[in-house]
């Protein structure tokens, strides 16, 4: 068997390649492994579980709680809730683990578990790799150590988590909502019901969609990943703006009034200038990835805030916020990080902030989003080539450093090898879209006779 544990947990088609014997194998050797790294401290363990809205998260729920509960550790059931809430749970509660059942923007067939140590953090890679080994020393022959009678885990539902969750949100906010009419897409998702209750209780008008979840439709032509119902949605009912979250409701894009796309690089610009504003941008720093558009590095700096790039996955935004003690962070794609309130990216959150900076300053969200350009950007990937060589090719690197001199300041290139697939991404910007394409275009052609 390859390696289980991908960015951002274990994931894949459900009863297929997540079935319900993974999952529970899986939980049994979190157990165990946590206990071995002293993350139990000789008390008796409890784990947070929740799911998003997906018909698979049924059985596998049952799954990991049995699993778990065979491990000796005690289980809340907190039913379907979005990831960050809970991260913030398993936080708030002081549960010694988390558990969270999503595929987040992917399909229904496809389903995932993601784990979360003591406080809401995602594992470190170091745990995650050792939970993976014990599981398969089992599936090898190596028996667990099975607790009896009064040392199983017992099970129980935490109906109070949504509310405690909403309040948390609530609380956090700089200030309310009230004048401000919001579109919510859920995505038929994990948020379905806590987001437009927290932006309803913080005072904004609502019109909500995808809000509907039967198990079968997360993500189905809604949400973050399918814009176009929101922007209609926002122009008809003449919103200030629309919020989509996608399946688990850890990402965040948004819509201007005029139906136009805020993406993840703008909303970090909006949250970036009301936090130094308010004192609470540490270190002058905000937090992005190798993919953020040049566009938003460049109104940094024009607006003398510093950038931070890490490689692509929230989970490395978030290390680098946490190693250097930075404050908010995130991905083009919309995970953002604001790390005062929350240990992962936070959909709801992220757009009640963004909201809440329409409320306090008056000016619409295209306005405010307008600090920054985005500069056009395009990617191509290129299949069936040796990624590993992208770094060591002198012919590719020649060919780079043409494209770069041709672009100038104005724009940039990126040769990114695939972590899971046999390919490399080519992404350049520029000023001028044509240009983009063109040189993109050259640079994919290298890229196959170089690396073919």
């Amino acid at each position: 068997m390859g390696r289980l544990f991908g960015t951002d947990g274990v994931r894949g088609v459900a009863n297929a390649d997540l079935t319900a014997e993974l999952a529970l194998g899986l939980s049994v050797a979190a157990a165990h492994v946590l206990a071995e790294a002293g993350t139990f401290e000789g008390h008796r363990p409890t784990a947070v579980v929740g799911r998003d809205p997906r018909a698979s998260g049924e059985f596998l729920e049952a799954a990991v709680v049995a699993g778990l509960a065979s491990a000796g550790v005690d289980v809340l059931r907190v039913g379907v809730l979005p990831t960050p809430a809970v991260a913030y749970l398993t936080g708030a509660l002081g549960a010694d683990l988390g558990v969270m059942l999503s595929a987040s923007h992917n399909a229904m067939p496809d389903n995932g578990v993601k784990f979360f140590a003591r406080g809401g953090h995602k594992l470190p890679d170091e745990l995650e790799h050792r939970i993976e080994a014990v599981y398969e020393q089992h599936r090898a022959g190596e028996p667990w150590a099975r607790p009896t009678g009064s040392g199983v885990g017992r099970v129980s539902d935490y109906d109070e988590g949504s509310d405690q969750y909403i309040a948390h949100l609530i609380g956090v906010l700089p200030n309310r909502l009230d004048g401000v009419k919001v579109v919510l897409d859920e995505a038929h998702g994990a948020a379905s019901r806590v987001s437009p209750e927290a932006f309803a209780r913080a005072g904004a008008e609502i019109i909500t969609i995808g809000a509907d979840p039967d198990g079968l439709n997360i993500n189905d032509g809604c949400g973050s990943t399918h814009l176009e119902m929101l922007q209609a949605a926002v122009v008809e009912h003449g919103a200030d703006l629309g919020v989509a979250h996608d399946g688990d409701a850890d990402r965040c894009l948004a819509v201007d009034a005029e139906g136009r796309e805020v993406d993840g690089d703008q909303i970090l610009a909006v949250l970036a200038l009301a936090m130094r504003e308010a004192g609470q941008l540490r270190k002058n720093t905000v937090v992005g990835t190798v993919m953020s558009n040049l566009g938003f590095k460049l109104a940094m700096e024009r607006e003398g805030i510093q950038l931070v790039q890490t490689a692509v996955g929230d989970r490395y935004v978030l290390e680098s916020m946490k190693a250097e003690g930075y404050a908010l962070g995130g991905e083009q794609s919309g995970h953002v990080i604001v790390l005062d309130h929350a240990t992962t990216g936070d959909g709801t959150l992220t757009g009640l902030m963004l909201a809440a900076r329409v409320a306090a300053t008056g000016r619409t969200l295209a306005d405010l989003a307008g600090v920054m350009s985005r500069l056009p950007q395009i990617l191509i990937n290129v299949p069936d080539v040796d990624k590993s060589r992208v770094t060591t090719s002198a012919e590719l690197a020649a060919a780079v450093a043409d494209a770069e001199r041709e672009l100038g300041a104005t724009g940039r290139v990126l040769l990114r090898s695939s972590g899971t697939e046999p390919l490399v991404r080519v992404m350049v910007e520029a000023a001028d879209i044509e240009q983009a394409k063109a040189v993109a275009g050259r640079l994919a052609d290298v890229v196959k006779s170089a690396l073919g």
